[in-house]
């Protein structure tokens, strides 16, 4: 972390010098001095950064549809480049996200992962800009990274363009997108624990000058684990055509498709707690799945969009996609505390689920410019519509037999006969439309401000477990931000955003829980050096979430064929998160590329009493990369992740009280690359290289220990 501290104590230096006087105006569209996209490029194609080694772009739309700098941009922002990405095979989103500063990745299983930021969950994605809700709160499967070119970050409330959500943080995947000459590249992988992956990527013109054009990538990746019996195999494919209507318009279509298949998959983990209150003494291996249980997430995405170019730079873009997701799971829960000397309290919950899932958004929007009073003002306009449709069918064995602990991690649970009859257990219809708009004043030539907000109709309608789960919302949400240039490379910043969630957990009185609502208010200063090609942010920030469901009780729920089951029940937890955040990105010097950042907070509910104690309160990521410039072939590297303590308060089934603490930690992965021709390359990374043993999670009173030392060998080729 010096190098970002001195970084940003050199930029708080120059913030205090006097500005020159008139200072030069400065333009707000991105530029990149070795690939210059003007900001119509941006909003026409996206911004790529394949083929470019910095780890940094000048430009993003993710915060509000204007092709807006970083230092413009009056939230902060991080990027993760298509180099990085593969500077450090960040193959997953898992392993990609846990380099980004402020976020923490959360394993409650082997494939449900909880996302946090700034003490709040995110419970949203973006693809390419359009918000795609996790159908239950929480990604299951895993997402491979070869299909996008980089990702834009947007941490505190999103809610101009995420109408519904949490102040958290937006993420917004960039996908790759056809090139007007032709590009490939492969790669083979093979690493610890037999880690086999295979990736193509092809983009060909289809017309000799590249008007219409076209892109696929493909990537088999198939592992074993360092858990015992955990085996995983995913298929990843993606087709994408793009073509010029004229020189003013670009449409494009594709197809993506993602198959994630593990075997000996953990349903919760290992009991972390003795029924005398102690900590269990396990393997890092251990695992309470037998080699049957299995996750299966098969997602399909069929996408497009149409984007035009007025003139004067409007610009108007119209965007559908339509995403199927469907899972076959049998798994195999274990519930209770061991005995320390017998291993006698666990019981078990097999279970067999099909979840096919539906979401349909379109959203369209317009950008341009109008002058007023003698200035060039920045107006964004748009609608979004998105319908859901999510259920669950259910199908259990033999509920609450009792099992020895010594059974359960030798994987010796036989299958149950799953009743063949699957029963309904969740049916839920959501709807939403938006309208939103933001107006970027531009009030003198170093002082910006946006003013804007979104009017959402939010619905549901359906059933959980037998409780209805039905609301009907309509919230307007305001945006209020401001930029003021400060000297020629520092700008000092603020913003206000809101957010509301409608909620469809449910209370032990078996009502839905009432919407969540919150806000994030932050303050800070930004730095851009080079041309764009660096930058750094300085934040204060207060963010605000109240109405939070929060694990409550098990109550007994009895299916339509009579077999009694456990339902969660929830409460409504307030918080509020308070802190500093440093961010930083880009190109240092010749050669040297870093990213990374420190984020120290506190995160309180109305009594002043510490909540959500499972999310760290101090998280550290530093990634820095170096080709010297007399061996430019050779690259070397390192990602440190670092975490604070943790802990979760829990009452063992003979009632005694304890807390489970994981202590703080830090990850440490390793680097080297060579290109052995212009086209020819080799790669090894090591991760976690001094073997450090922590847990994946606390958010209950299971969890399962993270991967030691792996090591993966990469021979890649490009043309």
């Amino acid at each position: 972390m010096t190098a970002i501290m001195a970084l940003l104590a050199t930029a708080a230096a120059v913030s205090t010098t006097p500005a020159p006087a008139p200072m030069p105006p400065r333009s707000a569209e991105p530029q990149r001095s070795a690939d210059p996209q003007t900001a119509d490029e941006i909003v026409v194609t996206g911004a790529q950064t394949a083929g470019s080694d910095d780890y940094t772009i000048n430009g993003q739309t993710t915060a509000t549809r204007l092709p807006l700098s970083l230092r413009d941009t009056p939230q902060s922002v991080s990027i993760v480049t298509r180099a990085q990405i593969e500077d450090f095979q960040l193959n997953d989103i898992n392993a990609l996200l846990t380099t980004v500063p402020g976020i923490n990745v959360q394993l409650s299983d082997t494939d449900r992962v909880y996302y946090s930021a700034r003490g709040f969950d995110i419970q949203t994605f973006q693809i390419d800009g359009i918000g795609v809700p996790f159908a239950f709160g929480i990604q299951t499967g895993s997402i491979d990274t070869a299909i996008y070119d980089h990702i834009e970050v947007v941490r505190g409330a999103p809610g101009l363009l995420s109408s519904t959500g949490n102040p958290a943080a937006v993420i917004n995947f960039i996908r790759k997108r056809p090139t007007r000459t032709l590009t490939a590249r492969a790669s083979a992988q093979y690493g610890s624990y037999d880690n086999l992956r295979l990736e193509g990527d092809v983009s060909i013109p289809l017309t000799a000058n590249g008007s219409i054009r076209a892109r696929a990538v493909g990537v088999y990746f198939d592992t074993d684990s360092y858990l015992d019996r955990n085996h995983l195999r995913r298929w990843t494919g993606y087709g994408i055509v793009e073509a010029d209507l004229g020189p003013d318009t670009v449409i494009s279509g594709g197809y993506g498709h993602q198959d994630h298949k593990s075997n000996g998959a953990l349903w919760g983990a290992v009991p972390l707690l003795y029924t005398d209150g102690t900590r269990t003494e396990l393997d890092r291996s251990n695992s309470t799945a037998p080699d049957w249980s299995s996750w299966g997430v098969i997602d399909r995405q069929i996408f497009g969009d149409l984007t035009h170019k007025f003139g004067n730079g409007w610009v108007a873009r119209v965007s559908a996609i339509r995403r199927a997701t469907d899972e076959d799971n049998e798994l195999f829960y274990v519930y209770g505390n061991p005995d320390r000397t017998t291993g006698a309290g666990l019981r078990t919950y097999p279970g067999a689920f099909r979840a096919p899932t539906r979401n349909l958004t379109l959203e369209a929007y317009l950008t341009g410019q109008v002058s007023l009073f003698g200035r060039d003002h920045d107006v964004m306009l748009g609608i979004n519509r998105s319908a859901q449709q999510y259920r669950q069918y259910s199908s259990y064995g033999a509920i609450d037999q009792p099992v020895m602990l010594d059974t359960i991690l030798a994987g010796n649970a036989v299958r149950p006969d799953f009743p063949t009859t699957y029963d309904l257990s969740l049916d839920r219809h959501t709807r939403r439309e938006t309208g939103y708009g933001l107006v970027r004043f531009n009030l003198a030539d170093p002082w910006k401000l946006m003013v804007g907000g979104n009017v959402t109709h939010a619905t549901s309608r359906g059933t959980s477990y037998g409780t209805a789960v039905n609301f009907d919302n309509t919230r307007f949400l305001p945006f209020v931000g401001s930029t003021l240039d400060l000297s020629p490379t520092i700008s000092a910043y603020a913003s206000f955003a809101t957010i509301f969630n409608p909620q469809v957990e449910i209370d032990a009185a078996n009502r839905v829980l009432a919407p969540i609502k919150g806000n994030n208010f932050e303050i800070g200063l930004k730095g851009e050096w080079f041309g764009g090609r660096l930058n750094a942010t300085a934040a204060l920030f207060q963010t605000r979430q109240d109405n939070t469901a929060q694990f409550d009780a098990f109550l007994p729920f009895t299916q339509g064929d009579g077999t009694i089951i456990s339902r969660n029940t929830y409460i409504g937890v307030d918080a509020r998160a308070q802190g500093i955040e440093l961010d930083v990105g880009g190109r240092i010097a010749t050669g040297l590329q870093v990213t990374g950042g420190y984020t120290l907070m506190r995160v309180d509910g109305n009594d002043g009493d510490p909540v959500r104690t499972f999310v760290p309160r101090n998280t550290g990521r530093l990634n820095v990369s170096y080709a010297p410039p007399a061996l430019d072939r050779l690259k070397l590297g390192a990602s440190l992740q670092y975490q604070s303590r943790i802990y979760y308060d829990a009452t063992t089934a003979t009632g005694v009280r304890a807390r489970i603490t994981q202590g703080d930690y830090a990850l440490l992965d390793l680097l080297a690359s060579y290109r052995l021709t212009d086209r020819v390359a080799v790669s090894a990374n090591v991760r976690n290289v001094t073997g450090t043993r922590y847990l994946t999670g606390l958010t209950y009173d299971q969890s399962f220990y993270g991967v030691p030392r792996t090591v993966l060998g990469t021979v890649s080729v490009r043309y």
